[in-house]
């Protein structure tokens, strides 16, 4: 068996009636452009525009599969049953399948066409950034090595105890480089304060990865395993942090070369 299956993972499933037009009130990403094989990154804000969930959308037939964290599916179920109100659509975990992962070296990435064990048909670029490799979904297989150390060393952070949970605006979570909102799609919830900032340019702080043998006094959380943390940081004092060429543009003229 494939050692590819990331098991802080959960998937919860979405149908019924118009999943996707509830979905595209509430989520950061426009739904529409969901698809067999173009998952979305997204995530569920606050009214004033604060990271409570991220995670990734999997379309599924006129189902639609929420790729998120183990520890937050029950308070993310919980939540979008509270939206839902009177809508005829189901939302329950879905345990006959699992999110897979490999790397771009073992999936092949320049090779489209590549299948085999650590490529599936299904599989998908990982729609946030291509170098973060393949993801899809299939039954559960071995556990995936590798992932969070892959991750960070790209500068992507992600999951409640990097974001936060009401604590980090979505685009200082890096949003906006990471293709996790749609600017164009209309209202969803904290939409006006993200638009704001974005036609303002007033994205005064970012999460970044930085270097770490101990937590500081802006530590989201440590990886002493790795040698890395995750910290919230004013975009003029980002001293150490690692600044991937995805969000080097980003921080013009502050600190890209």
């Amino acid at each position: 068996m494939a050692a590819t299956t990331l098991i802080d993972r959960a998937l919860i499933r979405l149908s019924g009636e118009d999943v996707r037009g509830f979905l595209q009130g509430l989520v950061t990403n426009d739904v529409s452009l969901l698809a067999e094989e173009r998952p979305l990154w997204a995530g569920l804000l606050t009214a004033q525009g604060k990271a409570l969930f991220d995670f990734i959308l999997w379309a599924d037939g006129d189902d639609v599969l929420i790729d998120c964290e183990r520890e937050a599916f029950e308070e993310l179920a919980k939540r979008l049953k509270l939206y839902r109100l009177r809508r005829p659509i189901v939302i329950e975990l879905e345990e006959t399948l699992a999110v897979h992962w490999c790397s771009p070296a073992k999936a092949g990435v320049q090779d489209a066409a590549a299948t085999g064990p650590w490529r599936s048909p299904g599989s998908s670029l990982d729609p946030r950034l291509p170098e973060l490799g393949h993801r899809w979904l299939a039954a559960a297989e071995e556990p995936a090595q590798g992932w969070l150390e892959h991750r960070l060393s790209r500068g992507v952070t992600e999951g409640r105890a990097e974001l936060g949970s009401d604590k980090t605006l979505w685009l200082e979570c890096n949003a906006a480089e990471l293709n996790g909102v749609s600017f164009t799609k209309g209202c969803y919830v904290g939409q006006e304060n993200t638009a704001r900032m974005n036609y303002r340019s007033k994205v005064n702080r970012r999460l970044v990865v930085v270097p770490a043998e101990a937590p500081g006094e802006r530590t989201r959380i440590h990886y002493p395993e790795l040698g890395l943390a995750v910290e919230h940081r004013r975009v003029e004092d980002l001293g150490n942090a690692i600044i991937p060429s995805w969000l080097a543009p980003a921080l013009s003229p502050q600190t890209a070369p």
